[in-house]
């Protein structure tokens, strides 16, 4: 993903978190339902925002201090062609 990122603009939509972790950006998406019916956001984030995410991504919605090293680790790790 990250090689093919290099020349063109990729999009993905995942729920791996190692996938995730290998993009330029990050943004989260979220469904909401109410009476009204359903609906859709699309949230950028910032850092600390993005290592929640895929602090979240790796352990569920509880996040631990371990679930965060990870993700950080993920995030912060050089990058492998």
């Amino acid at each position: 993903m990250r090689a093919l990122g290099k020349d063109r603009q990729v999009l993905a939509v995942t729920h791996l978190p190692q996938v995730a972790a290998c993009a330029d950006h990050h943004y989260v998406v979220a469904k909401k339902r109410d009476k009204a019916g359903t609906s859709s956001t699309v949230t950028p984030t910032d850092t600390a925002q993005r290592e929640r995410e895929i602090a979240r991504m790796l352990g569920g919605e509880k996040i631990s201090d371990t679930t965060m090293a990870h993700a950080r680790e993920m995030l912060h790790a050089p990058n492998t062609p």
